[in-house]
């Protein structure tokens, strides 16, 4: 059998659906053993970070690794991104690149560059293939690796001779499962105590909860306990945010509303959250308050982060053990001190949501948006100055129903993101929205989504300016410069990959647009005038308030 064959045979003896890429003539031998598959869908798309961005957000989705390939050279480094996209938001990712013959030399050193040795800092394993017999071995460790907690990126190198090669009796290895261990008895004991010892302990849910499991048993454990929660940027929907103990998202490190309850508090049970995900809130030395960190594995020491106990395991087992153990004490904590607080932030987050000046402020955006999407509606988030708005003001009631990138942050994912969300969910309304200047980035894959027949909103923030490093140039004190542009015209844009495009002039007309799109086939853009001009009143507010009640 032929090398690219077995390749092929493996990926699919790990469930492998799909293959997001753009290949190249080092890999066509692998490609038409995909073709020859029946069991996975090759997606074609415009750019290998839209193959890299869909396949780390199937990954995150599924909880399987999504898989995306590429050719050598500029086709493996435009993959660098969604590497890092992926192992630092925990998404399991495979990444698979060609490269020239390593047996005898096809044309020197054309285009040949160590993508092992570059992708090593960005994996959690890096290989190149170098003998056809071990490619069922590989293909089994690099996915055993990229789901094991913490999930992330692997890549994989296959050069177009060993692809070539033929592979006598290959073996396929078993797909094992891997149970992560629980928590011993003694730790979650002094877990116990040290709620028990607390007079007003929270509880925050970040990334690492994100799992059904896991989400199931927050939620008993709030109901059973009576501990007020809040959560970070990635932790959004794993309790329903319409809970009467939710307190709100916290969408800054500091001077947030919601960090007066945060220094109010004397206990943080942490859950999930680990300092790769920007952080919630800053730990200080000899501060009051403690913090038990409960994770798949143990904290890494930060100068802003080092907690006074890990409680290591199945994160879904920890939770339910503390449940029951906390259980004769439910409702110990009373939650008034945090519930007048919610209330001054629910005052705050609503001041804007009924304002109609236009251009549209993004706080009016949030309101609307979550009026007219069904519950069960999902939200895919680029990178910009409106994901602190959708954090904090957006309630998201369903598990991944709000996807946005807290932990690289980076510009270019919206799109992609939002298409395998409608992918795998084809009866759920999705809409991707994304700021101008990261829209630009990879909005050549509008032709992907038009391919794929994917029924999907997009709305365009347009400021033409790159408006959150411009937010950051005023609070600094600088002078605006260098963060301006002009935008094509985003309609006809639209309507040159088949879709339809929307630019309203109103608050009552994007209403009507958003809803109209949400009922309407195939790609549905809106361009969106958006105003970030009461940023920094807004924040100004922030500081001063919490400031002064810190003090007291």
């Amino acid at each position: 059998m032929k090398a690219s064959d077995v390749f092929v045979k493996a990926l699919e003896n790990e469930g492998v659906e799909y293959i997001f890429g753009l290949p190249g003539e080092e890999n066509i031998d692998f490609l038409e053993s995909v073709r020859k598959s029946g069991k996975i869908k090759f997606i074609l798309t415009r750019h290998e970070q839209g193959a890299g961005f869909m396949a780390a957000t199937y990954g995150r989705l599924t909880g399987k690794p999504g898989v995306c390939l590429a050719t050598l050279g500029p086709g493996a480094t435009n993959l660098v991104t969604p590497a890092a996209y992926a192992q630092l938001g925990a998404m399991p990712l495979v990444i698979l690149t060609g490269q020239k013959p390593i047996k005898k030399s096809k044309q020197g050193k054309f285009q040949i560059l160590d993508i092992v040795k570059m992708m090593h800092p960005l994996t959690k394993f890096t290989k190149q293939v170098t003998h056809s017999s071990n490619i069922p071995s590989v293909i089994r460790e690099a996915f055993r690796l990229a789901q094991e907690e913490r999930p992330g990126a692997v890549h994989i190198e296959l050069p177009e001779d060993i692809a070539r090669e033929d592979v006598e009796n290959p073996r396929l290895f078993d797909v094992v499962d891997f149970k992560m261990p629980y928590a011993g008895k003694e730790t979650i004991a002094e877990a116990v105590k040290m709620v028990k010892n607390a007079t007003k302990p929270i509880l925050l849910i970040g990334a690492g909860a994100n799992r059904k499991r896991a989400s199931i048993a927050l939620t008993r454990f709030v109901d059973t306990i009576g501990i007020p929660f809040f959560n970070t940027q990635m932790g959004k929907g794993i309790i329903d945010e319409r809970h009467p103990l939710y307190l709100g998202t916290a969408a800054l490190s500091d001077y947030d509303f919601l960090h007066e309850a945060i220094s109010g508090s004397d206990l943080i049970i942490n859950v999930g959250h680990d300092t790769i995900e920007k952080p919630p809130f800053f730990m200080h030395a000899g501060d009051r308050r403690k913090v038990i960190h409960v994770n798949f594995f143990p904290a890494e020491i930060d100068e802003v982060y080092f907690p006074q106990l890990n409680v290591i395991g199945d994160i879904a087992n920890s939770i339910l053990q503390l449940t029951e153990a906390l259980e004769p004490f439910a409702r110990s904590w009373e939650p008034d001190f945090f519930l007048k607080i919610k209330e001054n932030v629910s005052e705050h987050l609503a001041k804007y949501e009924k304002d109609d000046r236009f251009p549209v402020l993004p706080q009016r955006v949030v309101k609307i948006v979550r009026n007219i999407l069904p519950d069960d509606g999902i939200i895919t988030l680029d990178n910009g100055m409106y994901k602190i708005w959708f954090s904090r003001n957006y309630p998201a009631y369903i598990q991944n129903s709000l996807i946005l990138d807290n932990a690289l942050a980076t510009m270019g994912a919206g799109l992609p993101s939002a298409m395998m969300a409608k992918e795998l969910n084809p009866d759920k309304k999705v809409i991707s929205i994304n700021g101008d200047g990261g829209f630009m980035m990879n909005s050549q894959e509008l032709e992907t989504a038009a391919r794929l027949k994917l029924d999907l909103v997009v709305i365009v923030l347009n400021d033409s300016a790159y408006g959150m490093i411009e937010w950051k140039q005023q609070d600094e004190g600088f002078s605006r410069f260098g963060l301006h542009y002009r935008n094509p015209d985003f309609v006809k844009y639209a309507e040159s990959f088949g879709g339809k495009g929307y630019r309203p002039s109103s608050v009552k007309e994007f209403q009507e647009n958003l809803e109209e799109a949400l009922n309407g086939k195939g790609i549905q853009l809106i361009d969106l005038a958006v105003d970030y001009s009461l940023n920094h009143e807004i924040l100004n507010v922030l500081i001063k308030e919490y400031s002064s009640k810190f003090k007291k």
